[in-house]
């Protein structure tokens, strides 16, 4: 039985998962509202590959019409808290 994350290990490990799509990126001083394509630099395809790391990281199914929900470090966040 897999014990369930806390929110402050869900964050972190979003955090982590930033860090492997834009890793030149200080994630201390990211914003927890911030649009992360635009705060981060990254293009469709690299918040597309962040979309599939969450996905395979946390086994949630993300709908491609859901992928906007994860543009915020707090919406990704609470999305993938919300889907254990």
């Amino acid at each position: 039985m897999n014990t369930p994350l806390m929110p402050d290990e869900i964050r972190q490990t979003v955090l982590r998962l930033l860090g492997e799509i834009a890793p030149e990126t200080d994630l201390d001083d990211l914003e927890a509202r911030c649009q992360l394509p635009d705060e981060l630099d990254i293009d469709s395809m690299d918040f597309l590959n962040f979309v599939i790391m969450i996905h395979k990281t946390f086994g949630v199914e993300i709908p491609e019409a859901d992928y906007p929900k994860y543009g915020t470090l707090m919406a990704a966040s609470s999305s993938c808290r919300t889907s254990e």
